[in-house]
Order: C-alpha cells, then structure tokens, then sequence
C-alpha cells in the first residue's frame, strides 16, 4: 500500500500532519464534487420580539430561586 494512501486512509494519522489533511482535501474528487453555499443564519434579524408581558413572565422565571431535587 501507497504511504500517502496509508496516511491518508487512517484519520489518527492525519490528526498528526495537517499538511496531508490538506493535500487529501485537495485530491478528494467526492469534496470536489460537493456543492457550495455560504449560509449567514447570523445576519437575519430576529424573526420576532417577545410582548412585554412575556418577557417580564420569563425574566421572573429567570431570576426565581431553584427548588431543590
């Protein structure tokens, strides 16, 4: 068996050389074939705000002591 297949094939020895991590990221034809999308669930706004009345009602669940077991 090949040493770059060997390495390549065993993902402990891979976790100890980055450089063939990468070199088999860039010889994968399956990765290459993925399709890509830059998803920014992040930058959306928030879908909506809590009324006033439930905030207040979660703020004072939040704060309250905890009952013991």
């Amino acid at each position: 068996m090949d040493d770059k297949l060997a390495i390549a094939s065993n993902p402990f020895a891979l976790m100890m050389d980055p450089a063939a991590v990468i070199a088999a990221m860039e010889g994968s034809d399956r990765l290459g074939r993925l399709q890509r999308r830059i998803c920014k669930p992040l930058d959306k706004p928030a879908l909506g705000h809590a009324s006033d009345e439930t905030a207040l009602y979660d703020h004072a669940i939040d704060d309250s002591p905890e009952l013991p077991d």
